[in-house]
């Protein structure tokens, strides 16, 4: 059988579904270059805002008509908020939460050896994997999850078609690397810690991905090692609350920085770069590690939100804007020619004028080098789905369109700041006739003139920088 997994969202979902092919390909099933050469497509699922969860219906939509004789497995974090939703759209034969993706393939195989008739109401699936209606669930998720009984509803039609149970139950960590498309599979990414113990007000995640959980420092170890042995020069570690790793483990023993230290010791990778971490997990000996290790990027990604106090409170962000402020700075101090960046959401519900406005003010005082701005999407049973004063669409849009122009100048400004200075960078797979592309150690790209073989560190000297892009050449 021919399979193909498409993966929607973060790194961590892609991740999972690196581990979902996994799974696929030691039953036997090979994958295909498409979803139109494929028996069974796999969509791993987001559901972070409304758009993503349009996006995997239009995908649903698309493969039925490509691909009308596939059969649809649809798994992640949409399927696990909503799958009756999902079960319910044509072409779709399974839906698969993250509490039982870990499963997946027994699940579809099984399914597959009873040529996908529908099992018995009593086992609700195959191969013996019991099925739990989400009602049972709604009363110990709403508590666990901090959201409302409506974010959890009671399947309908087919149960037998649904695998999802309470996620919070769940104490099972998907671990595979995925590989960057853009460099490719020059910078893999492990992701090391699943779920969130934060209940921001508009997030949906923890509900549908879980506690807090940390893949054990062992078995960090090993996957990198098996990295590094098969040639890769930078890994990056990542999880959907990066700076909780080691909390479930042992919390006076294991913290993110002891994870760093411990992988620099006991493995020869030339490169770790970590990925988002939550500004109250910034510790000083976290910072202080990625500024004395020329093996760790020098890049920091430090999620903001929001530059307003009483936004901030509303988000139910467990940090203030001076707090956030002193995290930046003391990270500038120790790391200068660091990559600084952060997330900014514009559209919260009540967000005055006057509250955007201090946002915009943090993103222009301080030292970031870019920023991923989302514009406020209500997720359903969330808190702040159901607060008062919605922000019209056109004024998030506009604050929005404000922020992306701050921060390209701002991006625009660290790039010329490296003209004729050299840089440490990886090359990538991508060679367009003239240049090969790049990514510094400081999370930029670069054209280097010439062709270059890929996976390699070099030191780019800094030439130009024009249309947003710098170029440059191999020393």
């Amino acid at each position: 059988m021919r399979f193909y997994v498409e993966n929607f969202g973060c790194r961590a979902t892609q991740a999972d579904g690196a581990a979902v092919e996994g799974q696929l390909r030691e039953a036997g099933w090979e994958a295909a270059s498409g979803q139109e050469q494929a028996e069974v497509v796999v969509l791993n699922t987001c559901t972070v805002t409304a758009a993503a969860d349009q996006d995997a219906r239009a995908s649903i939509r698309r493969i039925r008509r490509e691909n009308p004789d596939c059969k649809i497995v649809v798994t992640g974090c949409y399927a696990q908020r909503a799958p009756e939703e999902l079960a319910g759209l044509p072409g779709v034969e399974l839906v698969i939460g993250n509490s039982h993706k870990h499963r997946l393939a027994d699940i579809v195989v099984g399914r597959l050896r009873e040529n996908w008739c529908a099992t018995s109401p009593e086992t609700g699936s195959s191969g013996g994997h019991s099925f739990v209606p989400i009602s049972a669930l709604q009363d110990s998720a709403a508590r666990a999850s901090g959201v409302s009984r409506q974010a959890v509803r009671s399947p309908e039609g087919n149960p037998e078609r649904l695998f999802v149970s309470d996620i919070f139950a769940h104490t099972q960590l998907l671990a595979a690397p995925v590989f960057d498309s853009a460099g490719d599979r020059t910078r893999p990414n492990l992701k090391v810690q699943d779920g969130c113990d934060n209940r921001c007000s508009f997030c949906v995640i923890p509900s549908v991905r879980g506690q807090s959980r940390s893949l054990p420092m062992e078995e960090v170890l090993h996957e990198i090692n098996v990295l590094v042995a098969s040639g890769y020069r930078e890994v990056v570690i990542s999880g959907i609350n990066l700076g909780r790793w080691g909390r479930d483990l042992d919390a006076r023993r294991f913290r993110l920085d002891a994870l760093i230290r411990y992988v620099l010791e006991h493995t020869a990778v030339e490169k770790l770069r970590i990925s988002s971490v939550e500004p109250m997990d910034w510790s000083d000996e976290l910072i202080a590690l990625m500024a004395g290790s020329p093996r760790i990027a020098k890049h920091a990604h430090v999620p903001m939100q929001s530059g307003s106090d009483r936004v901030l409170r509303r988000m139910h962000r467990k940090y203030r804007p001076w707090h956030y402020r002193e995290k930046i700075e003391k990270i500038y101090r120790a790391i200068p020619n660091a990559a600084i960046g952060a997330d900014a959401m514009v559209g919260f519900p009540g967000e005055s004028d006057a509250e955007f406005e201090e946002t915009r003010r943090l993103v222009d005082e301080l030292p970031f080098t870019y920023l991923h701005v989302f514009t406020y999407s209500p997720r359903p049973g969330t808190a702040a789905a159901s607060l008062p004063k919605q922000v019209p669409v056109a004024i998030a849009r506009e604050r929005n369109r404000i922020l992306r122009e701050l921060a390209a100048q701002k991006k625009l400004t660290f790039m010329k700041s490296f003209l004729g200075r050299s840089l440490p960078a990886i090359t990538l797979h991508v060679f367009d006739r003239e240049y090969t592309h790049a990514l510094t150690d400081n999370y930029l790209k670069v054209r280097l003139r010439g062709q270059h073989d890929s996976n390699l560190w070099v030191t780019a000297w800094i030439e130009e920088v024009s249309a947003g892009a710098m170029t440059g050449a191999v020393r």
